[in-house]
C-alpha cells in the first residue's frame, strides 16, 4: 500500500513548496527520496529519516548541508503540516506550535 502525502490545507501546501525551491538542489533530491520513504512505508519509517514528537504529531529529518525539517501526521494518508530550516539543536518553539495549531484544526 502506498500513502498519498496531502498538505494540511492548499495556503500550507503553496507555502511549503515554495520554501523547497529555495532550497539547494542536493537537499532537495533528499527531500524527495524522504517523500518516497513516507509514500512506501508510512507510519513504519523511524529514525534517523523520522521521529515521533508525540500527540499523532512526526517530524520527518533531512540531515545534510541544510537541515530541513517537516512535521507531519497520519489522516487517511500522510499530512505535511510545516516545514523550517533547523539551525539549532532544539526545535524552534514557534515552529512546533504551528505544526500543533495545523494538526487540531485537521
Amino acid at each position: 500500500m502506498r500513502y498519498v502525502i496531502k498538505y494540511a490545507n492548499d495556503k500550507v501546501e503553496e507555502e511549503i513548496k515554495k520554501f523547497v525551491m529555495s532550497l539547494q538542489k542536493p537537499t532537495i533530491e533528499k527531500i524527495l527520496r524522504a517523500f518516497d520513504l513516507l509514500e512506501l512505508f508510512g507510519n513504519r519509517v523511524g529514525l534517523p529519516h523520522s521521529k515521533s514528537m508525540g500527540g499523532g504529531l512526526f517530524e520527518l529529518r533531512i540531515r545534510g548541508r541544510e537541515e530541513i525539517r517537516f512535521f507531519y501526521t497520519f489522516k487517511k494518508g500522510v499530512i505535511i503540516l510545516s516545514a523550517f530550516k533547523k539551525k539549532t539543536k532544539k526545535t524552534p518553539e514557534r515552529e512546533l506550535n504551528t505544526a500543533i495549531k495545523r494538526l487540531h484544526n485537521i
